[in-house]
């Protein structure tokens, strides 16, 4: 009997024609390769560039005042307590309305709240009035004004003053100034440091800032009571001072 070649004649074939799939294969993994690295390689080319840091600094000189204004009543009656500390708190209200200028819209409630006051006696516990504090936050535009809004506000019998602060009522274009001092300094500086570097500036890359003021200026917070106001006698002097707005700028620059 003959034996049988035909298989492995197609065997051989197969195996041929795998190896020649195989080839293409690895041909094209490679050249895809080659493209990717070549690809990612321009890509990743690398710009040189410096930061610099640059500060601008305005001085402003505060522009109005922020003060809170309180008053404490005590009555055995809760409801004379409040018509007491009321009264008082409008008539004051109505005078920095009418005598100076204050809109309504710069006066503001800050707190109203009653509470009973105890005395201990023979450890027992008696009620002996009912306090109401009532306090307002008012912005003073004129500042040539606070003295005698202190003088008013003791006289119509207020007996706490608290929070008096001096500030700047729209700072925003005492910032751009600073920015733009900033980003002077900034540019004066990174010119100065690629002279000596021997290279060129280029193009601004990124930008930010960091806006520093020291906020609003604190008087001291005091009380009427005993300070010679309350009575009636003579008004503080109040000094508004002046405030500080920083703005630090960093810049970074292409350089070649």
């Amino acid at each position: 009997m003959i034996p049988n070649k035909y298989p492995n004649k197609y065997l051989t074939i197969f195996a041929g024609v795998l190896m020649v799939l195989l080839a293409v294969w690895v041909g094209v993994l490679t050249r895809s390769s080659l493209k990717t690295y070549n690809y990612i390689g321009q890509t990743a080319e690398q710009k040189h560039s410096i930061n610099i840091t640059g500060e601008g600094k305005v001085v402003a000189v505060p522009d109005i005042a922020k003060i809170q204004l309180g008053l404490q009543t005590e009555d055995k009656s809760v409801a004379k307590a409040q018509k007491d500390n009321t009264d008082k708190m409008n008539t004051v209200i109505e005078k920095l309305k009418k005598d100076f200028n204050i809109d309504g819209k710069d006066i503001q409630t800050a707190n109203y709240n009653i509470y009973p006051q105890y005395d201990w006696t023979n450890n027992r516990q008696i009620l002996r009035a009912y306090q109401v504090s009532q306090s307002v936050n008012v912005k003073i535009r004129d500042l040539t004004k606070i003295s005698d809004i202190l003088n008013v506000v003791g006289q119509a019998g207020l007996n706490e003053v608290s929070g008096l602060t001096f500030d700047v009522d729209e700072p925003e274009n005492l910032k751009q100034q600073a920015r733009e001092l900033a980003i002077k300094n900034a540019q004066e500086k990174a010119e100065s440091l690629a002279k000596i570097a021997g290279v060129k500036l280029g193009k601004v890359i990124s930008f930010s800032e960091y806006a520093d003021n020291s906020g609003p200026i604190p008087y001291e917070s005091y009380a009427l009571k005993g300070m010679g106001v309350g009575g009636g006698g003579a008004a503080p002097m109040v000094e508004t001072g002046s405030t500080e707005i920083t703005i630090t700028a960093n810049v970074e620059y292409e350089i070649y």
